[in-house]
């Protein structure tokens, strides 16, 4: 039970991390649309894996949510 906490606890703030470095400039250059990767500047290329990155975070916790016990005790 303290493990799915503690992995729910991770898992949002990973969420809320990958949410606040997208709009800085590490991943949004200002002016810049070079490197270029297989023709997909660099900006888009870092989109990509940031909304991969959040698909598997949601995953996670829908697997390691605190509420999920809960239910399962209600059945």
């Amino acid at each position: 039970m303290e493990k799915k906490k503690l992995y729910w606890r991770i898992c949002c703030f990973a969420a809320i991390f990958l949410c606040i470095i997208t709009y800085t400039p590490l991943i949004i250059p200002q002016g810049v649309s070079k490197p270029m990767l297989g023709g997909i500047p660099y900006s888009l290329w870092t989109s990509f894996i940031i909304t991969v990155l959040l698909v598997v975070l949601t995953f996670i916790g829908t697997r390691v949510h605190p509420g999920l016990q809960n239910e399962e005790e209600d059945l």
